[in-house]
């Protein structure tokens, strides 16, 4: 390990033991060692979510060589207790934000799967489903304010990494900003579904889009088993 991964790993940013391999060369560079730096100096002067040691949540509940589905999203929630480093994803007993309850209602209207009463969605990162954020922090109540200090790269590479294996994968890219990550994806081998974000603007866009149909379809395709997208109830 160099002294600059070691500056990162100081500063509380451990990747999976999945992910280490395949991110050596990224975690090795200055910015890496930069942004944990950074997101220290953030968390020592103001509250930052999600909470230290979850930043790489959704590495940790989807391997490298589990991932079937990547689920795009841009910036954590900022909201107190919603984010914990999986996107679109709170925690039991956190109310579940419009842009998942829109999430809920097209998988309800598009697979007849009713809306469960908790935004958790570890069940589907277990299967394989990374729900992944382009950036992994954010200070409290402003949304974007750690936009540009080097995460995107980072994300960026967990994109390459993941195109580049051998395995098929599908990407799902929602708005505008997610499908700017287009050229990152190998097309030839890979299935991308795009649409509309599910967030509140522009979920009239977005209802009507099936995309967990979509993905099923492209997981069939790979000669894969479908994703079982219930979210379990708290009360089961």
């Amino acid at each position: 390990m160099t002294d600059l991964a070691e500056t990162a790993v100081g500063a509380g940013f451990q990747l999976p033991e999945s992910w280490r391999a395949v991110l050596a060369e990224e975690t090795d560079k200055p910015y890496f060692a930069e942004l944990a730096a950074f997101v220290a100096a953030q968390r020592a002067e103001h509250q930052v979510f999600p909470p230290a040691g979850q930043e790489f949540s959704a590495l940790e509940a989807t391997p490298y060589d589990k991932v079937r589905v990547l689920v795009l999203g841009q910036d954590p929630y900022h909201d107190d207790g919603q984010a914990h480093g999986m996107s679109f994803s709170v925690l039991p007993g956190t109310k579940t934000p419009p842009s998942l309850r829109n999430i809920f209602k097209e998988l309800d209207a598009d697979l007849g799967i009713p809306a469960p009463d908790n935004g958790y969605l570890m069940h589907w990162a277990e299967q394989g489903v990374l729900l992944l954020n382009a950036v992994l922090t954010v200070r409290a109540h402003e949304a974007n304010s750690h936009k540009g200090k080097g995460w995107e790269k980072f994300t960026d590479a967990v994109i390459k990494a993941v195109s580049d294996r051998d395995e098929p994968c599908v990407f799902v890219l929602w708005g505008n900003y997610a499908k700017k990550k287009l050229p990152l994806i190998d097309t030839t081998k890979h299935v991308v579904v795009q649409g509309a974000h599910p967030s509140p603007l522009s979920a009239k866009l977005f209802f009507g889009s099936r995309p967990f149909s979509q993905i099923d379809a492209a997981l069939a395709g790979f000669g894969a088993e479908p994703i079982d997208w219930r979210v379990p109830n708290l009360a089961e």
